[in-house]
């Protein structure tokens, strides 16, 4: 993918994201939302659920992709199904992608889309007190950084559930060593990503962009204490593998509660290959049954 130019990485990833996932499973809502962004950009949106008689708790999703490939539409079979498994709306967000939209575009989107959900909860049938915020690899980070600006603003949130998600600022954990080559997320992938996402290489230290270990404006690593509960599950063969569990460890420094599986053998993207491996299929059941617990399900 990285001797592709953008516009064919995007065209390449959405051609192969659903050779190997499961078939979309069929619930009773399917819509299609519109989010303002800040800056009045509609960001497209789709809600899953199940039927349901009563307002529906719910995860906000954003997709992987490294910022700069993915959709709603890539990552459809796998909201489907936690929709499904965990009872529970989703509404994944067609976030804005570099390399039109440049850092923080994509952090702001999530925190926009996390706002508008918060006020429209019940326009939606949905019940706005119980929500979780969730996301893999890019969307992972994304996650998490909300749930940070969450814990600041003051909004509740009752899990972040993260497959996999980016966190540290530098690829230098010994895990993006042992598995730089060879096993599907390759190290000129994620520099591949990183370069159309940052406007220069001193965002690597931005916490927006590395949670583990960038910082804010006065220099200082953010403080996670009453950071919401987080599900997190790691794939062993994967480079970011090491700073998902370093990430895991300063939650619990924290006080957060912490739930944190690691699938053997297996390789960064994992989770949407449930046609093909076992593995893909309990991870998609340990995380539901995280938000079933969570959201009082």
């Amino acid at each position: 993918m990285h001797a592709l130019s953008p516009v064919q990485a995007k065209q390449a990833y959405a051609a192969g994201a659903g050779v190997l996932d499961l078939p979309p499973h069929k619930l009773a809502r399917v819509e299609d939302l519109q989010i303002p962004a800040r800056d009045g950009h509609p960001l497209p949106a789709r809600l899953f659920a199940p039927a349901s008689d009563t307002p529906l708790p719910v995860l906000l999703y954003f997709h992987g992709g490294g910022f700069t490939v993915g959709s709603v539409a890539t990552h459809e079979p796998l909201c489907r199904h936690l929709a499904h498994l965990a009872e529970c709306a989703v509404v994944s967000v067609d976030y804005r992608l570099a390399p039109e939209w440049k850092f923080p575009t994509a952090v702001h989107d999530a925190w926009d889309s996390l706002a508008w959900l918060r006020e429209h909860a019940q326009d939606l049938r949905l019940d706005g007190k119980r929500m979780a915020i969730g996301g893999d690899s890019a969307g992972g980070t994304l996650a998490t950084v909300t749930a940070i600006a969450a814990r600041d603003a003051g909004w509740p949130l009752a899990l972040q559930m993260l497959f996999y998600p980016g966190c540290a600022g530098h690829q230098d954990t010994p895990s993006h060593h042992t598995f730089a080559k060879g096993f599907l997320l390759e190290e000129p992938h994620i520099s591949y990503f990183f370069d159309h996402y940052l406007n220069e290489p001193a965002e690597r230290n931005d916490w927006r962009f590395a949670p583990l270990d960038g910082v804010d404006a006065s220099g200082e690593v953010r403080d996670l204490e009453g950071v919401a509960p987080m599900w997190i599950g790691l794939a062993e063969c994967d480079p970011l593998v090491d700073e998902g569990v370093m990430y895991a460890d300063r939650m619990r420094t924290a006080g957060v509660p912490v739930d944190l599986e690691i699938y053997a053998g297996m390789v960064h993207g994992f989770i949407q290959f449930a046609r093909a491996l076992p593995q893909a299929l309990t991870s998609h059941n340990d995380a539901a049954r995280a938000l079933r617990d969570a959201l009082h399900v």
